[in-house]
């Protein structure tokens, strides 16, 4: 039996993105350590339920305070001296720096760390890069630098950023190995497809932390575009606040619900909102491989996405869906509008989805992969 310690930074991401790969390796009679900062009643027991420890670490999870970083490193270290685990798997930008580094220092004899994305720091914003994003930018480099050197094994989740950690000279290409994506579990997604002429207006959804990087506005500007054309065409927006950088603030976000452009429900689960939904909709200007995007697959829904890194992972234009250039409303209009003048495609193209997602995000086939790397 191996002792295999998990760390990240958002407790309910364990259970919601790592559950089945947790639940694998406890079924296979290794203990399992999960670590995180802000585990609450509801995502311990879940973690309990797969089988799994929980242990707390203190953590913030935004800005770069060196005293408070400095602290997170130690109690990592201290944790895993005492834990003594096999391997450990790290995820999540800071988890991955401080994660890797501590157990470098507890001569940890397996370390992996999980790069889901590259996020805000290397993601373009469509501007010439500010002084602050610039340093962020550098300091997120030097971390990752320090930290990926000492990791065995470095995942990413699609191609574009495997290049870029490997030319930005952050980790050892030898040891960096891409996976695609989280996977998704698709005995819970039932993959029936609509109709082709749905009787209730035509529904498009988009799913994400509200932040500007997300596309959040081009989805927006693409259905006021669509709502002045074809008024009863609904457009669903799932997500919640965010503290990060590049966060949409409260008062915007309802202001658009209040113009009745979209109709905003809030951080809430995807699944019963999909079941009202024809065509999913993800705008982004960088991703890994987003969850929701393959949950959408697996529920046999047509995608349209932007053609950027970890995005267009998700799309084979023309028979899932349609590709569109990053922070272009009016493309993401016009790729809207193929779907309501030719409603066939949304049944046709989302068969064609299901079937993407058995070959590619079977997250069967993704975690007898990451068993592999992880020496399980």
């Amino acid at each position: 039996m191996k002792t295999v310690a998990i760390i990240t930074s958002f407790a309910p991401s364990l259970a919601n993105f790592r559950g089945p790969l947790i639940r694998e390796i406890a079924s296979r009679g290794h203990r399992v350590v999960t670590l995180a900062p802000d585990f609450d009643e509801e995502s311990r027991t879940a973690v309990h339920a797969l089988g799994a420890e929980t242990q707390d670490y203190p953590l913030s999870r935004t800005g770069m305070n060196p005293l408070h970083d400095s602290a997170s490193l130690m109690a990592l270290y201290r944790s895993l001296t005492v834990l003594r685990p096999d391997v450990v798997l790290s995820y999540f930008i800071k988890p991955v720096i401080y994660g890797t580094m501590a157990a470098a220092w507890a001569a940890v004899p397996h370390r992996v760390a999980m790069i889901p994305g590259l996020g805000f720091a290397f993601t373009v914003p469509g501007a010439p890069l500010n002084i602050k994003r610039r340093m962020l930018q550098t300091g997120v480099s030097i971390l990752y630098r320090l930290a990926l050197q000492r990791a065995h094994v470095v995942l990413t989740f699609n191609p574009d950023d495997a290049k870029e950690l490997k030319t930005r000279g952050l980790a050892r290409p030898a040891r960096v190995s891409c996976v695609g994506g989280t996977g998704v579990d698709l005995d819970e997604w039932p993959g029936a497809a609509l109709p082709s002429l749905p009787e209730h207006p035509i529904t498009f959804a988009m799913a994400a932390r509200l932040l500007r990087e997300k596309g959040v506005r081009e989805y927006v500007a693409a259905a006021r575009i669509i709502k002045a054309r074809h008024p009863d065409v609904r457009f669903l927006l799932l997500g919640g606040l965010d503290e990060n950088p590049g966060a949409i603030g409260r008062a915007e976000v309802e202001s658009w619900a209040d113009e009745g452009v979209i109709e905003w429900l809030g951080h809430v689960a995807v699944k019963p909102w999909l079941t009202q939904t024809h065509v999913y909709v993800l705008p982004s200007y960088r991703e890994g491989v987003p969850r929701s995007t393959q949950e959408a697959m697996a529920m046999g829904r047509a995608v349209i996405t932007t053609d950027a890194p970890g995005c267009r992972e998700t799309v084979v234009p023309g028979h899932n869906g349609f590709l569109v250039p990053v922070r272009d409303a009016p493309a993401l209009a016009a790729a809207m509008e193929r779907f309501i003048l030719e409603p066939d495609l949304i049944s046709s193209m989302g068969a064609t989805s299901r079937r993407l997602a058995e070959e590619r995000f079977d997250v069967r086939k993704i975690n007898a992969q990451l068993l592999r790397i992880l020496g399980l």
